[in-house]
């Protein structure tokens, strides 16, 4: 390869690499999100402060119902078996996340309020058993908020068609028969709770 076709190459790999690393992919309308974090400056020192141990104790019992047609909670209890319960001091900067979340979030717009790394960081965690009861021994006076994520199937029957036939008359009978379909749910369980004096059990139902 003489000098000239060496530059050449050279040049026109150049270029390529260059193409490659400037391309820029639009991303589709429905992938398209928007994050939100909270502006208020987020105070390390007083969440841990909050999170210290205490001699009070929250209990509770964590579930769901499903919606009727009216678009309402009702019927039997849906128990979260073996979930993950965490538990955030409520600091100023939780009450500004909390606030932006009822402002902006829209899961259908694909828009998400979210706690900055540091924050998530300072919470405690427990697991609920199978009658989706859990506890938070050792915690100091304070207001807490509580949250999990329950998932669960609802199951129902349709009549699916199959087929058609015809009598000697000129009659025609529609014949269906039914069919079993399931469909999984998360629900978000939160509920605020507050220990108010030192020893005291505080019990709470996370729904």
């Amino acid at each position: 390869m003489n000098s000239k076709s060496f530059v050449l190459t050279v040049a026109v790999t150049i270029s390529m690499v260059y193409q490659s690393l400037a391309q820029y992919k639009e991303p589709e309308e429905k992938d398209k999100k928007q994050i939100f974090y909270p502006e208020v400056v987020f105070d390390s020192l007083q969440a841990k402060s909050m999170l210290a141990k205490g001699t009070g104790t929250i209990k509770g019992v964590a579930f769901t119902k499903a919606k009727n047609n009216m678009g309402f909670r009702a019927g039997a209890r849906i128990l979260a078996n073996q979930i993950k319960v965490i538990l955030l001091p409520v600091t100023p900067y939780f009450e500004a996340w909390y606030q932006l979340r009822k402002d902006k979030e829209n899961s259908r717009k694909r828009r998400y309020v979210y706690l900055s790394t540091a924050a998530y960081r300072y919470r405690l965690e427990a697991i609920t058993n199978s009658d989706g009861k859990f506890t938070f021994p050792e915690m100091k006076p304070g207001k807490y908020f509580l949250q999990g994520f329950l998932d669960w199937t609802s199951n129902g029957y349709y009549n699916e068609y199959t087929g058609t036939g015809y009598n000697s008359y000129g009659g025609q009978t529609n014949y269906y028969q039914s069919k079993k379909y399931s469909v999984d749910h998360q629900d978000r369980i939160e509920e605020f709770v507050e220990v108010k004096e030192n020893g005291e059990v505080v019990k709470v139902r996370l729904h």
